[in-house]
């Protein structure tokens, strides 16, 4: 099934989210496509207690608030987003009057629209795998996974929840309201907020979760059913537990990805855009905020709004050519 609208936007942070706003005041809609499980970016994912405070008229938000201030300013316009999905192709379909792009992603979804935004960030976002683990992905998507798309695959399983960061905090808690869940970590501290640790440290001391640092994966069962894995502290000390289901939380790396195979032009990892309304070398095609380079870019949330209220008005005319 193919999914039409004004633009499509690759990316779901920030500049992205400002620029769902400016398309919606002229009438636009937008779908984002995103390969991480929310919204936000960097912003969410990496940092969510980082303060901002370069935003004009906030003095001070954390990059949560921050997101979450950009969710509630767009509420009253129509958009779509697709959330751990990448874009793996794009294709240009030509007719008499203005072509349009489609898109096909990972999901086997396909979009089309007059206009490709590409809000990027850096690249798209790849779990990282486990270390010393030879083919780590033996048993992806067969009892290992990297993200939860469905929470209710998880109920009343034995679940094993690697990492140290919010991800894997907040799903030791929302998962152990079901299953019986073993958090693992390489290091004895945590990086979560301070709410979430005591919640963690509340469910050890009740029983309902299990905690075991410093240790990290020396090994997974053979075979092709997942039954057991073995763990290893500094010390040399393995210890093998019965799973249903391994969740990694390791952390994410930033690929650029199919983007570097679709023909735009390149200044090293980054987009080369007309500065007048972020257009690529590709009629059609805009790039915004970390992803694009013009002459004195500079890599803030507040260029890449202002980069993003330019492209919504530079591709009004692909999907209103008869309108001002």
């Amino acid at each position: 099934m193919e999914t039409k609208t004004d633009i499509i936007i690759i990316g779901a942070g920030p500049v992205a989210l400002f620029t769902v706003f400016e398309a919606g005041l002229l009438g636009l809609e937008c779908v984002l496509i995103d390969n991480l499980d929310k919204v936000g970016g960097q912003c969410s994912e990496l940092y969510p207690g980082k303060p901002i405070y370069d935003i004009p008229g906030v003095a001070f938000q954390t990059a949560q608030e921050h997101v979450d201030a950009l969710l509630e300013q767009i509420k009253p316009f129509n958009y779509e987003v697709h959330l751990n999905e990448r874009v793996n192709s794009i294709d240009e379909i030509c007719d008499e009057d203005i072509s349009s792009w489609k898109v096909t992603t990972s999901e086997g979804n396909s979009f089309q629209a007059k206009s490709l935004f590409i809000a990027a960030g850096a690249g798209s976002f790849e779990p990282r795998r486990p270390p010393n683990i030879e083919n780590p992905d033996h048993f992806l998507e067969k009892g290992v996974a990297y993200a939860v798309k469905d929470k209710e695959k998880y109920k009343d399983k034995n679940l094993i929840i690697f990492g140290g960061g919010d991800s894997a905090l907040d799903w030791t808690i929302e998962l152990s309201k079901n299953s019986k869940v073993t958090l693992v970590h390489r290091r004895d501290e945590f990086r979560g907020a301070p709410h979430t640790l005591s919640e963690i440290k509340k469910l050890e001391k009740e029983g309902k979760i299990s905690i075991k640092t410093p240790f990290q994966i020396k090994s997974v069962n053979e075979g092709e059913k997942l039954n057991s894995i073995t763990l290893i502290d500094d010390d040399g000390k393995t210890e093998t537990i019965e799973v249903d289901v391994i969740l990694g939380f390791f952390g994410l790396i930033m690929k650029l990805g199919p983007i570097a195979e679709w023909g735009l032009n390149m200044d090293k990892k980054t987009i080369e855009v007309n500065p007048e309304n972020f257009e690529t070398n590709k009629k059609g095609i805009f790039a915004i905020g970390d992803i694009c380079f013009y002459p004195g870019k500079l890599k803030l949330i507040l260029s890449g709004f202002h980069e993003g209220a330019l492209a919504a008005r530079g591709c009004f005319k692909y999907s209103r050519p008869n309108e001002k």
